[in-house]
């Protein structure tokens, strides 16, 4: 009998990176869990992977709503891989004029999230005798830039949890990859942070010759989950070529 696929839990995966993740991961022979609260975008995706060979299921969930997780986590008794995808920015406004509910929904989504779903699989990943977490956090985890000091404090604290994390069950089966993107050009990030303006989600971009793309992003994250598992990329910060810092950025116009 062929031994069964092992099972990558992926949040937010309805989109952008999260969904190119799903896909690569599936194409390396995991079967991939598909969650976010877009129900009808996860299904559609896992119906996708399905009819490429692959094996996929979706799972509607709010990262964010520790009950819920809870009650998805008793779905695994055992757990491959955990990729904590599910966050995002909102807003571009000084720290003096933030809006503290924009603050606030970005701490409980990335970080608060990332800790909710990580809790409840830590026993499943350990369990597998050879667990991997991937939290994917962000160049504004490392560096500040202007007008970003919500998603950055968020993504600071995403940072600040990975490693804390890897600190704390080193000698456990289980490895904590943080995965560091810069500049990436997806269907929502910039639009879902200017609330639907796409002409400011436009100019994040404009002149860049080659931003990042969610499978740019995707396939790091795969190399890192794949390699040996005595392998641990505890930290890789991807940016295109473009972007030597958060504000430092070539533009050809």
């Amino acid at each position: 009998m062929a031994a069964a696929s092992p099972i990558a839990v992926i949040t937010g995966a309805s989109s952008g990176i999260g969904a190119a993740t799903a896909r690569q991961l599936a194409s390396a022979g995991f079967r991939v869990v598909l969650t976010a609260r877009r129900k009808d975008r996860i299904e559609a995706l896992a119906a996708e992977i399905t009819e490429a060979g692959h094996e996929a299921t979706a799972y509607a969930l709010d990262v964010t709503d520790r009950a819920a997780v809870d009650e998805f986590a008793t779905a695994f008794r055992t757990l491959a891989v955990l990729v904590n995808n599910a966050g995002g920015a909102l807003g571009a406004d000084p720290v003096a004029t933030g809006d503290p509910a924009d603050w606030r929904q970005m701490y409980e989504t990335n970080v608060i999230g990332t800790l909710n779903v990580t809790q409840a699989l830590l026993p499943a990943l350990t369990a597998s005798g050879n667990g991997t977490v991937v939290i994917l956090s962000s160049t504004a985890g490392l560096s500040t830039y202007e007008g970003g000091g919500g998603y950055v404090a968020a993504k600071h604290g995403e940072h600040v949890l990975a490693e804390t994390l890897r600190l704390e069950i080193v000698g456990t089966p289980v490895r904590v990859i943080e995965v560091a993107p810069g500049m990436v050009k997806t269907e929502e990030f910039a639009t879902t942070r200017f609330r639907g303006d796409t002409e400011k989600a436009a100019k994040v971009y404009a002149g860049v010759d080659a931003p990042l793309s969610a499978d740019d992003v995707a396939d790091t994250i795969t190399w890192a989950i794949t390699r040996p598992s005595h392998v641990n990329i505890d930290l890789l910060v991807v940016r295109p070529r473009a972007q030597a810092s958060n504000s430092k950025v070539h533009r050809t116009a």
